[in-house]
C-alpha cells in the first residue's frame, strides 16, 4: 500500500475573492482584486490602509449559531471551508466518522483570539481577558475544530510553518494517504486577518500602500489578507467505487529548509524544494505546464524565486506559464499555499490558467511570463505549486491532470 494514488475529490475555499469553489474560480480568472479599505481597525497610523480582508463571510451560515462564539476567526475559516469540500466531494458523513480519516492545517498565526487577549491585558488588566477568548486562543484547536463539527476521530494535527504552512499540510496528507495509514485527509491552511501581522509587515517596509504588483518592475511590497482553503484526499480504488468528481492527482512534493536566513526565502533554497518535488513526482522538468508562484510583490522574494525558477528550467524558463494570485488576494498568510493548491487543482482540471494583475512594467530581472492581467487557456497537465515562508521554509506541491 505504500504506492497507492493520490486524488483530490473536493474543494473549499473561503477568500476575499469569493466563498465556495465556482464564486472564487470566477472571480479569479476574472482577474478581480479582493483587496479593500481595512474595515477591522483603524489604520490611521500607517503609512498602509488596504488589505485582502473577507467582508461578507458570516460564520453561522456553516456553524450552529449557538456554537459560534467558541470558535476563533481562524476555526470559523477553517470550518467553513471544511464544510464546502466535504459537501463538493459527495462523501457521506459515515465515511469520515471513523479512525482512518485525518484532519491536517497549516497556520501562521493561530487563532486570533490570542492576539485579541493581548490586547485586553494590555488595556484593561489581566483579570478583564474573556474566558471564551482564553478557550479560543489556542492554534490547535484548528484542526482540532474541524474534526469536533464532523465528529471526525482519527488523528488531526497542526503545521506552523507559516506561509508555505498549506503546501506543507498537503503533502503530510498525501504521504498518510501513499502509505496506507489514512484512507481520507481533509487537508489545507487557514488563517484570520491579523493586526499584528499587518502591524509587523508594515514595521519591516514590506507592504506596498494600495496595490500588490507580482514581477513587476514598480512593486513595493505584498498587501496582508485572509482565507482558508480544504482539499479532501482520498486513493484512488476508493474513490472509482463511487459517483465523485476527481479534480487532480496529488503527484508530490519537496521541502528545503534556508535556517541561516530569516526574512526571505533564498535562491538556493528555492531551487532545491523545486527538484526535490519533481524528483518525488517523478517529473521532468520539461512535462511542467504552469507554475502557481509564491508571488508575493517584494523585491526580494520575486527576484528569488525567479532566479531559482531560471536555474532550475533553464534556457526554457520562458515558456512556462508562472502567476501570482496573491495580486488579487493579498498574503492570507498560512492559507496561501492551500488556497494557491486549490487553483492548481482547479487549473489542470479546466485548462484556463489565471493571471497575475496590476501588471504593467517589465522588470528584466524578473523576465518571467507571468500571464499579465488576462487568464489565458492553455492545456496544463502538470502544475507546480510553490510556497516560501520566514525562517526559510520553503515548499513545492506537484499537481497533475487525473487520467
Amino acid at each position: 500500500m505504500n504506492n497507492r494514488r493520490v486524488v483530490v475529490t473536493g474543494l473549499g475555499v473561503v477568500s476575499s475573492v469569493g466563498i465556495g469553489r465556482e464564486d472564487f474560480w470566477k472571480a479569479v480568472l476574472q482577474g478581480r482584486s479582493g483587496i479593500s479599505r481595512v474595515s477591522s481597525f483603524d489604520t490611521g497610523e500607517f503609512r498602509c490602509h488596504y488589505a485582502g480582508e473577507i467582508t461578507n463571510f458570516h460564520p453561522e451560515e456553516f456553524i450552529d449559531k449557538r456554537k459560534v462564539r467558541y470558535f476563533g476567526r481562524t476555526s470559523q475559516l477553517a470550518v467553513a471551508a471544511a464544510s464546502l469540500a466535504l459537501e463538493d466531494a459527495n462523501l457521506p458523513l459515515k465515511n469520515i466518522r471513523q479512525k482512518r480519516t485525518g484532519v491536517i492545517m497549516g497556520t501562521t498565526m493561530g487563532e486570533k483570539p490570542q492576539e485579541e487577549s493581548i490586547d485586553e491585558w494590555v488595556k484593561k488588566g489581566p483579570d478583564r481577558i474573556s474566558r471564551i477568548k482564553i478557550l479560543q486562543s489556542s492554534a490547535n484547536n484548528i484542526p482540532a475544530n474541524i474534526s469536533i463539527h464532523f465528529k471526525i476521530n482519527g488523528p488531526n494535527f497542526l503545521v506552523p510553518t507559516a506561509c508555505a504552512a498549506g503546501n506543507y499540510a498537503i503533502g503530510y496528507g498525501y504521504d498518510l494517504i501513499r502509505k496506507g495509514d489514512l484512507d481520507c485527509a481533509i487537508v489545507g491552511g487557514s488563517d484570520a486577518f491579523s493586526k499584528l501581522v499587518f502591524s509587523g509587515f508594515h514595521r519591516i517596509y514590506a507592504m506596498s500602500p494600495e496595490k500588490c504588483r507580482p514581477f513587476d518592475k514598480n512593486r513595493k511590497g505584498m498587501m496582508v489578507g485572509e482565507g482558508a482553503a480544504i482539499l479532501v484526499l482520498e486513493p484512488l480504488d476508493a474513490v472509482l467505487k463511487r459517483d465523485s468528481v476527481i479534480y487532480a492527482e496529488i503527484a508530490g512534493y519537496g521541502l528545503s529548509c534556508d535556517a541561516y536566513h530569516m526574512t526571505a526565502s533564498q535562491v538556493d533554497g528555492i531551487e532545491k524544494a523545486i527538484r526535490k518535488a519533481l524528483k518525488d513526482a517523478d517529473i521532468k522538468k520539461e512535462e511542467v505546464d504552469y507554475i502557481n508562484a509564491h508571488g508575493t510583490g517584494t523585491q526580494g522574494n520575486d527576484k528569488n524565486e525567479c532566479a531559482a525558477i531560471k536555474k532550475v528550467f533553464s534556457e526554457n524558463y520562458k515558456a512556462v506559464p508562472i502567476s501570482s494570485i496573491k495580486s488579487m488576494l493579498g498574503h492570507p498568510m498560512g492559507a496561501a499555499s492551500a488556497i494557491e493548491a486549490l487553483t492548481c487543482c482547479l487549473v489542470v482540471k479546466d485548462n484556463i490558467i489565471p493571471p497575475t494583475i496590476n501588471f504593467e512594467t517589465a522588470d528584466p530581472i524578473c523576465d518571467i511570463d507571468c500571464v499579465p492581467n488576462k487568464s489565458r487557456v492553455k492545456r496544463v497537465n502538470i502544475a507546480l505549486n510553490n510556497g516560501f515562508a520566514f525562517g526559510g521554509n520553503n515548499s513545492c506541491l506537484v499537481i497533475k491532470k487525473f487520467h
